[in-house]
């Protein structure tokens, strides 16, 4: 069988937590990745019914992840350490048919095991999968424009959303249906997963305030995308502050929305 270090599943991965800790989010062993695999890919580098051992996960997960395999960052690991050493950092899972174990296929080689938001990721998975069935990657990040913004505003997503549409025309372009907005939680809890996949339900991008930011993709380039364009966009927020004289008129984004042919979060913009 190949050796799953030298998948594309991994090398995606691994280039991405280095390129997001390069970026300034993903500080210390901040920020946790989940990336839903195939059973056929899984198979051409493991035989699916032997397993290293299993990992309780906390609460009992939807049906429609049961059975399903992801690779998921390691909990206390470092995004910096995911392309250095593959194996130790990032573990590939199977959640067990009574849907409250992960068996461990490969990774987490000293004894870790997944971060401690996979519970959130879960439900994520299991509410985006029912609205797109090709979505298959969530990120979770803390980037730094982006939770500045969300100390600055209430927490409210159509003010969140428009402040982000009418500050780059490429934000309602990128995400039409806006961003959640969930108000400061405790991180790691099943509560703030819930939520979470609750937002998931109509966006594919949920910030935490005081925290960072949840995103769906179907790949790990959309889902980087998405929030990358949520960051840029916060940055240009925060940097004009108080100092804007030429913001976007609402009829430019209805004027995007059409050309486009997009379907914009309603309430967000007057006479759209």
């Amino acid at each position: 069988m190949k050796d799953f270090v030298e998948s594309r599943f991994v090398k995606e991965v691994a280039e991405i937590t280095a390129n997001m800790y390069r970026q300034g989010w993903d500080e210390r062993n901040g920020g946790n990745i989940s990336y839903l695999i195939d059973e056929e890919c899984v198979r051409e580098y493991f035989p699916t019914d032997k397993f290293i051992r299993d990992i309780p996960l906390g609460f009992e997960a939807d049906d429609i992840v049961k059975g399903r395999y992801f690779l998921v960052t390691g909990t206390g690991k470092y995004f910096k350490n995911v392309i250095k050493d593959p194996e130790e950092n990032l573990g590939l899972v199977k959640i067990s048919e009574d849907k409250k174990t992960a068996h461990l296929l490969w990774g987490y080689r000293s004894g870790g095991k997944f971060t401690s938001e996979f519970p959130a990721h879960l439900m994520s998975h299991a509410v985006r999968l029912k609205v797109n069935p090709s979505n298959r990657v969530i990120m979770h990040t803390h980037p730094t424009y982006t939770i500045c913004m969300g100390a600055c505003l209430p927490t409210d997503e159509v003010v969140f959303t428009r402040k982000l549409w009418k500050s780059n025309t490429e934000a309602v372009v990128v995400f039409p249906e806006g961003i959640g907005v969930l108000p400061c939680m405790i991180c790691g809890t099943n509560e703030i997963g819930e939520a979470t996949a609750e937002k998931m339900n109509t966006h594919r991008i949920v910030s935490w305030t005081n925290h960072g930011i949840y995103g769906a993709g179907n790949d790990i380039d959309e889902a980087f995308g998405l929030i990358e364009t949520v960051e840029k966009t916060a940055q240009i927020y925060m940097l004009t502050l108080g100092h804007v004289v030429n913001e976007i008129p609402d009829e430019v984004i209805i004027g995007l929305a059409k050309l486009w042919n997009l379907k914009m979060m309603d309430g967000v913009i007057e006479g759209e």
